[in-house]
This record gives C-alpha cells, sequence and structure tokens, in this order.
C-alpha cells in the first residue's frame, strides 16, 4: 500500500576451443548443422545425398525446417517491484530509517497493508509478480525483481528504484494493493510527476499508466477507485519509486485490501493469474509487441 497523501504511511575458459565455449556461456540458440547438412565443398561431393541428387534430378531434395518464430519480448528487460516484503514488520528499525525520495525524506519502506483476514499486501504483491514474471520470461524477455521471496526484509525504496534503473529495463512496474476506507473499491495508477531524475520518463510513463489502465478494465472485473485518484490515476511526488527512476514505471495499487469485495479477488490465485495477464498486456502494448 501507497498512502493517498504525504502524511499517510508509505507502504512501501576452454582455451582450445573459444568459438565453443562462447556459445555454451550465451546459451546459443542455433541447433548443431545435422549429418545430412552442408559442409565443406568435399563432403558435399562424396555425401549419398548429393549423388543421389545428382544422379537422379527427379529425387526429392530435404528441405530446412523454418526456424521458430521469435518471441515477443526477446532482447528486452522488464522490471518489476513487488512492494514491500513478508518480514518487514520484525525490523522496524531498519524500515523506519530515513532515506532521500527525490525530494524529501520518507521512511526506507512499511509493512504494508493486508485484509482483514490477515492475509498481506506482501504476499499478495510477490504472487502477482511471480506470475508476470514466469509470462515475461515465456515471452523472451529478461527480468529483473527487486526482491527474490517474501521472507525477507526490504529493500529500501531508493534501492529498489537503482536496482530497476541498473538493469538496463525498458519498463517497470511497481506491484501494491491498497489499505483504504472499507467501503472503497478499484484500482488505481500512480504515476510519475517530473522532478529531475524522472524528467526524462514522464511522457513515456504516462503512456505506460493508460496501458496499464487500459488493460485492467479489458481483462480483469476489478473497477476504477472509487476512493482515490480520479477515473483510476493519481498523480505522486512524493514517492521514491517514483521520483528516482529512469526507466517508464508506474505504480499500480490493484484494489483495496480492506474492502471485502476486493479481498476476496485479491486473495484469489486465479484473479492474481489474471492480473498478471493483464499487466503483461499492457507491457506488450507498450512495447509495441502485440
Amino acid at each position: 500500500m501507497i498512502g493517498t497523501g504525504r502524511a499517510r504511511a508509505r507502504l512501501l575458459t576452454a582455451a582450445a576451443c573459444p568459438v565453443v565455449l562462447a556459445c555454451l556461456v550465451t546459451a546459443c540458440g542455433s541447433a548443431p548443422p545435422s549429418p545430412g547438412g552442408a559442409g565443406s565443398a568435399g563432403d558435399a561431393a562424396a555425401s549419398p545425398a548429393a549423388v543421389r541428387s545428382s544422379a537422379d534430378p527427379g529425387a526429392s531434395t530435404p528441405q530446412p525446417s523454418p526456424s521458430p518464430a521469435a518471441k515477443p519480448l526477446a532482447g528486452i528487460t522488464v522490471g518489476i517491484d513487488p512492494g514491500h516484503n513478508g518480514l518487514n514488520g520484525t525490523d522496524p528499525g531498519y524500515i523506519n530509517h530515513m532515506i532521500w525520495n527525490g525530494r524529501e525524506s520518507e521512511t526506507c519502506d512499511t509493512t504494508g497493508t493486508q485484509t482483514a483476514s490477515g492475509y498481506t499486501e506482501a504476499r499478495f504483491n510477490f504472487n502477482v509478480a511471480r506470475y508476470l514474471r514466469a509470462a515475461l520470461l515465456a515471452d523472451g524477455a529478461r527480468v529483473v525483481m527487486t526482491r527474490q521471496n517474501n521472507h525477507g526484509v526490504g529493500p529500501c525504496v531508493d534501492r529498489r528504484a537503482q536496482i530497476l534503473n541498473d538493469s538496463g529495463a525498458r519498463v517497470a512496474i511497481d506491484i501494491h494493493a491498497d489499505g483504504g476506507p472499507a467501503w472503497g473499491r478499484g484500482f488505481t495508477v500512480l504515476e510519475p510527476v517530473a522532478d529531475g531524475p524522472n524528467d526524462h520518463v514522464i511522457q513515456a510513463s504516462e503512456r505506460f499508466g493508460r496501458d496499464v489502465r487500459g488493460a485492467l478494465l479489458a481483462r480483469t472485473n476489478m473497477p476504477v477507485s472509487s476512493y482515490y485518484g480520479s477515473n483510476g490515476v493519481e498523480f505522486r511526488d512524493d514517492l521514491a519509486g517514483l521520483n528516482l527512476t529512469t526507466v517508464p514505471k508506474v505504480l499500480i495499487e490493484t484494489g483495496n485490501m480492506r474492502n471485502a469485495t476486493d479481498a476476496v479477488l485479491l486473495t484469489s490465485p486465479s484473479f492474481q493469474r489474471q492480473l498478471a495477464r493483464a499487466f503483461l498486456a499492457a507491457i506488450l502494448t507498450f512495447l509495441h509487441k502485440q
């Protein structure tokens, strides 16, 4: 959960064969030549297939198999920040120390919110991030996440921004859920405001925000927020993840964990996967890959 105002607590060497070695290190995707494939000119002249082909012009010539279609995100890095962490609450001294968010000081992180039944936002964020990571990898992307599990503390929000900035990501998403009033429902896309470090990614972030909003409305049954932002969008200048980004990025509050209807959705693995598919669609749209 990220608060709805500044006063609100922030939720978060084989030297003999260098060519072969290079291929192994880089996981070369091309298949080795088949035994019947072309080698030297002498090999081709002695090949039974070549003899048959020259002796019998009517003989069929083996055709090369078509190459598999390139995956849409091959060669592209995408960043994911699953907000908070599962053990943030065990180390208040760490998560409460102050960091610089680009405009002002804020705490390193927060514990995040939870549903009435105790299902934590940190768990939700990480589950959706894992589903999204798997979907991105299946489409060929390289994925960088700011945390690798849900049983740690931190990292701080400024460090999360730096991890994604240093990753070479073309786009990044911060995944959260809100802890708003129990009567309020829906998602809000938080977008950055220009403050120096993020100046050159503001327009791209706004475009990505529109893609995320559109994908959530088209692919999930979570409505835009009834209590926060304007028609599902809010501009924030007090969050390190947005202030310090040099990568097109938005932060998504995917629903209100304190609303009973939203909570049923947010704690459902099937809905979490649905969210991940919506985020994937938004990323593909933003990168013009669909």
